[in-house]
Parts: structure tokens; sequence; C-alpha cells
């Protein structure tokens, strides 16, 4: 059995649940409580906050604890918005973000706010100039993923942030789920002035998150109550999770360069043998220039993704789709869609993701085991071209 659907989630590393369950034992106290059982686990929450902020060199204050990527982006998009309301009404984003991003700024919409979304090119990336002219001073608000989580597409943020410099009343948000703990960068230094993060992205446990807020940046609290997380975001703050988060962070970024490089490998092997399959179309360069290291997107034309998932499992490899079958009616991929896909391409979309420890021969099997799933499903292809269908 192979797991290849590392984008989706990530088993949380030993050390992580070992230190998750030794805080929830040992340090059960609330943060907010004044004795000494509730100022132990207001250390740990300090603690935790210094060594996510050190890794991302940015300052403790900075970082707000949340439960997952989701409430991070509600909280940057909704929050950010709402409170620059007087200010202007204007924000922008891509056909490309996530669900969490493209649903915050429909409901935005609905409340008066009026919304851009600047198209991306064939290789998924965001167009600049139509950035720029999208622009203006009313604009309170960009935002623009890092790496796309479908296809593993990386964004030029730092020239998007160069763009912004001449709107100063323009904050940048990045929801970074798929690139914190897994690239090298700095928010602070590329320009960003909200980002989002999820934990159990980078093995660390489900249920944490943060949001990057930079200094100085103003948020309409989501939440109504305690005044936790600077008032920013109310609620008891879940010690054991930020624990097991700021472990896994640190331990994912330890050995980070080492794994960008494993995963490359491991990405060209895929990438080379996917090409060799006639009938697979890989997304994005062979070499990976532009894309993310731990993402791999093909499509599968004239068969439908989910039938390919299915086909794969009965081999032992997971893998998965953002394509979605709903009563039996196809829903194209709206991420490839807006690369300028056709319909049997937006259908059929594969994305395979992995972690670092997995090894060339690793991939090598998987493509075998894709090559013979392809054999398979080939006659299928076929009837279903004479009955002028797709199959399912």
């Amino acid at each position: 059995m192979l797991y290849l659907d590392y984008a989706a989630t990530t088993p949380p590393y030993p050390e992580v649940v070992e230190a998750v369950r030794e805080v929830m034992v040992r340090f059960y106290g609330n943060p907010s409580s004044i004795h000494r059982i509730g100022m132990e686990a207001e250390r740990l929450v300090i603690q935790s906050r210094e060594t996510i902020a050190g890794i991302l060199r940015v300052k403790p204050a900075e970082l707000i604890f949340t439960s997952c990527g989701t409430e991070s982006n509600n909280l940057a998009v909704k929050g950010a918005a709402l409170a620059a309301r007087n200010r202007g009404n204007h924000m922008i984003t891509t056909p490309i973000e996530h669900a969490s991003v493209s649903e915050s700024v429909r409901q935005l919409e609905s409340l008066g706010f009026r919304i851009t979304v600047v198209p991306v090119d064939e290789s998924g990336a965001v167009r600049l100039d139509k950035l720029e002219e999208a622009l203006d001073a009313e604009t309170v608000l960009v935002s623009v993923m890092h790496v796309n989580n479908e296809m593993g597409r990386i964004q030029p943020i730092a020239d998007v942030a160069r763009l912004l410099k001449a709107y100063p009343a323009a904050l940048l948000h990045v929801d970074g789920v798929q690139s914190v703990g897994k690239l090298p960068f700095s928010p602070a230094e590329l320009g960003i002035d909200l980002l989002s993060a999820s934990a159990h992205k980078f093995r660390g446990p489900k249920g944490a998150g943060f949001l990057y807020c930079r200094e100085g940046v103003r948020l309409e609290p989501l939440l109504a109550g305690g005044g936790q997380e600077g008032g920013s975001r109310s609620g008891t703050e879940n010690v054991p999770l930020i624990v097991g988060m700021a472990k896994a962070l640190r331990m994912a970024t330890d050995r980070l360069d080492d794994a960008i490089e494993r995963k490359r490998l491991f990405r060209a092997v895929l990438a080379e043998g996917i090409a060799s399959i006639p009938e697979l179309r890989l997304t994005g360069p062979t070499d990976g220039e532009g894309m993310a290291p731990h993402i791999v997107h093909l499509t599968f034309p004239g068969m439908k993704s989910e039938v390919v998932v299915h086909a794969l499992e009965r081999h032992g490899y997971f893998i998965s789709t953002k394509s979605a079958c709903s009563s039996g009616e196809e829903k194209p991929s709206g991420t490839l869609l807006a690369m300028g896909f056709d319909k049997p391409r937006a259908v059929s979309g594969l994305r395979i993701s992995y972690p670092e420890d997995y090894t060339e021969d690793d991939a090598r099997r998987f493509v075998t085991a894709l090559r013979d799933v392809v054999a398979e499903l080939r006659p299928m292809i076929r009837k279903s071209k004479q009955a002028g269908g797709s199959p399912r």
C-alpha cells in the first residue's frame, strides 16, 4: 500500500502524537486561568507561538491560533475586508482559490463588496497584467494562494506584493496551506500581510491552524467571546494541538532542504512515467519548473477521474481527484477550466501528493500500477467513444 494523498492530509509524526498525548494528560489547564495549572498551559502556548514565529521569521504577536486552514482563510478574508469597509469595498481574487476563500468572497459580495476575479494563464499562474489592471483606490484586499492545492502551481507572490506597493490600502492575503512546512519562505520577506496555515498538512494534528497577521493590520473578529488571541479569535486555546502543530512545523522545517530534493526526484520519476503513457497528460512542465515539488497532477481525457482513483485503490495506491460527480452529472474542475482545459480533461484530473521518505523505486512501482490501470480501462474508453458518452 502507498498513500499518495498528502495534499489532502498527512499522518502526524509519531513524536507529535506523543507530544499531544503528554500535554492532554499533564497540562490540561485553561491557559486563561491565573493559577499555576493554567499558567503552565499558557507557557506552552507562548513557547509554541515563539517556535512558529522563529521558523517563519516573524514576531510572535503576529500569529493568531485557529482551528484549521479554513478558519484562517475566513478570518483573513472576512476580517480584513470588514475592518477596512470604511476605506474601500473592492476585493481581488483568482478563480483557482480554495472554497474557504472563494465562498468567503462570495459572502462578502452579498454584503455589497465589489469583487474582481482575475484570470490565470494556461499554467495556472495568476495573470499579473490583469491583476495590475484590476487594482484601484478602493481595493482593500487581494487574496492569492501560494501553492494551488489541486495541480501544484506556485504563484508569483513576490510579484503580486510588488504590484500592491502602489496601493497602500490594499492588503495581500495568501493561502499558504500547501506551502507552509513544504517550501522555504518568510511571509514578511515576501510582502505578505496575512498568511493562512493548517497543521495537518505538514504532519501535525487536525484541528489546529494559524494566521499570520502583520503588525498593524486590523481584523474584524468573527467570533465574539473572551478576547483570546489578542482579541482576534475568541475561544479557549487548544493547548495540546497547538503544541503538536509547533512541533510538527519544527520537524518539517529542520529537514526541509533534504525533503524538497527527495520530492523533486520522486516527481521527476512520476513525470517521466506519466509522459510515457499515451492516454495521460501531465499538467505543467515535465521538469517541474514553477510547480511545487510535492504535487503531481495529470489528466486522463475520456475517463472520469474517480474511476481511476478506485482502480488504483484496488492495486493498493491511494490518490485523489478534485473533480466530483453528483447525481450522475459530470462536474468539471473549476481550476482546470480556468486554465483553459476542455471538459474531457477538466473532469479527468488526478492528483498525486507524497512525503519525502518515499523512494524513486516507490515512484516506479506506482507508474507500473498506473500503466496497468490504464490498460485495464482502455476498453472502456473505446466503448464510451462508440456510444458517444463518458465512462462511469
